[in-house]
Parts: C-alpha cells; structure tokens; sequence
C-alpha cells in the first residue's frame, strides 16, 4: 500500500496531495505550496473533523424548551383557548401575573372585539327568514357579563373555586357588560334576530340574573335558560345541549352560538356557527 492509499500527504515538486480518508474526506490536491493555501489545508481539516458531529446534530429530535414563564404561559393560555388542555381546576400559579396582564390589558378587550366583529360580519351574510324564527344562543358568564371584578379579589382563577362567595357576587348584580358582546347583541336585535340566553347558573338565580343583565345593557330577549334542579349533576354540554335541542324544537333555527367555554360550543345543536370567547381564568366541562 501506497503512502497516498493510507491517506497521508506526500510532497510532490510545487504540488501538495492530502487524502484524509480518515476524516471522511476525499483526497485533495493543493496546487502551489504556499503560506496561504496551508492554511487552507487546515480549515479543511478542522471541517471535517467536525463533520460527524453536524451529522448527529441534524439527526436529533429537538424538543420545544421553555426559557421562562411569560413562554410558558403564552402556550398554556393558546392550549386553552384551543382545547388541548382540558379538565383543569385551576390555573398554573406561575401563571397567575401573566393571566392578570392578559385580562385587563389591552389584549384581552381586541380578542374579545374580534370574536364580536367576525359574528357580525357572518351574521350579516345570512339571508334571515322573515318568519321570526332565527336565533342566537349567548352564555352569559364571560359572554355577555364580565366577572372580571369578582375574579380580581380571587386572583384570577389561580385559587380553588369557592361556590358561596361566587353565590355572594352573583347576588350583587354589579358584573358589567362585555362591551364587545354587547356591541354584536345590540346588532342582532336591530336585525331581528331572537336572542336566547343559555346560562349555567341556577333557577334560584334568575331574578338576580336578569336584573344584572338589564343593567348592563342588554334590555330584551327571548328567554333566559338556567339550571333547574332536574340539571342538576348534568354536564354542562349535556345540560346545553338539551336546552338547545328544545330551542329548535318550538321552530327556531340556531343560526349561531357565542360562548367562553368549549361547553358552550359542543354537544348537539350547536347551530349553524359558534364563535368561542377568550376565558384563561376557568374551565367548565
């Protein structure tokens, strides 16, 4: 075997061969032997000494790594409001600062706003039917009422829920309009649209309900829904569904439904469109 075949450099005349087939590297040839051109020679080296470990790395399974709290806020809050995270009790206390800045900033009220401007926009697409029978579904708790002022005494959904203080706000009737909501239910009434509201809230409720409603602005509709004591250990997707499904039973057509919670949303009779309300503060099944 040749010097050249074992891969080391051989000084021929002004010319200078290296074969580094140990480094993974096809022989070179560096024609005119000069300061510079070793130098060359070097860089090539070191390239291909370093050759294997840019292989490995390009065949590594990156994992996603969150640096800090606000990162992994951002992507719990987007995991709510998709879906992907469900079934949870409280929020991550970490997150508690964060979820605070997301609902009484700015970003909160556009969210808000944009869910009201795409229901408007496809609303006003239908052609309504001139027989009175086309209908809206609203929840009311983070829909049409705001219970941000409740929420603030009770650090925004990082504490257990307690039933008798929430009970106590209820009965208070001071939780103000969404304005975004209101915005698009003054909008369907102008049009003719009947609106009802589907709350989780209990029968004994309802005239302090009512009373909260009208006084944030929202002076007429259809019905007002609420648990009765028949609902009671019912999910909020069962207990919705089937008001929904009565709705449509006297003759109306649901022609959309706005909630915060995915249980507003789903089941059956649903209707034609829903549109989904930002609420990182809790989750109801």
């Amino acid at each position: 075997m040749t010097k050249r075949q074992r891969g080391v450099g051989v000084r021929r005349s002004n010319d200078y061969y290296l074969c580094s087939s140990f480094l993974r590297f096809p022989c070179l040839i560096m024609i005119m032997d000069s300061p510079l051109l070793r130098l060359g020679t070097v860089v090539l080296v070191l390239l291909a000494a370093l050759a294997p470990i840019w292989a490995q790395r390009t065949e590594t399974k990156w994992e996603l790594k969150v640096s800090d709290d606000f990162n992994f806020c951002e992507t719990w809050r987007f995991g709510v409001e998709t879906h992907n995270v469900r079934d949870w009790k409280t929020i991550p206390l970490k997150c508690q600062e964060f979820v605070k800045e997301y609902m009484m900033g700015s970003q909160y009220a556009m969210d808000s706003a944009l869910v009201a401007n795409e229901s408007i926009v496809y609303v006003n697409s239908l052609q309504l039917s001139s027989d009175g029978t086309d209908a809206w579904v609203f929840d009311v708790d983070e829909t049409l009422l705001s219970n941000l002022p409740y929420y603030q005494d009770h650090e925004f959904g990082a504490e257990d829920f307690d039933e008798n203080s929430w009970n106590g706000w209820v009965y208070q009737e001071e939780a103000p309009a969404l304005s975004a909501s209101h915005r698009l239910y003054t909008h369907l009434i102008k049009l003719g649209v009947k609106v009802f509201f589907l709350t989780g809230r209990g029968e004994e409720q309802r005239n302090a309900t009512a009373r909260n409603l009208i006084q944030a602005g929202y002076h007429s509709w259809e019905q007002l829904l609420l648990r009765g004591p028949d609902d009671n250990g019912k999910t909020a997707v069962l207990y919705k569904s089937e008001r929904r499904s009565q709705i449509e039973q006297v003759g109306f057509k649901i022609r959309g439904n706005s909630g915060d919670q995915w249980s507003d949303l789903s089941g059956i009779s649903t209707g034609d469109r829903t549109f989904k309300l930002p609420n990182p503060m809790y989750y109801i099944a």
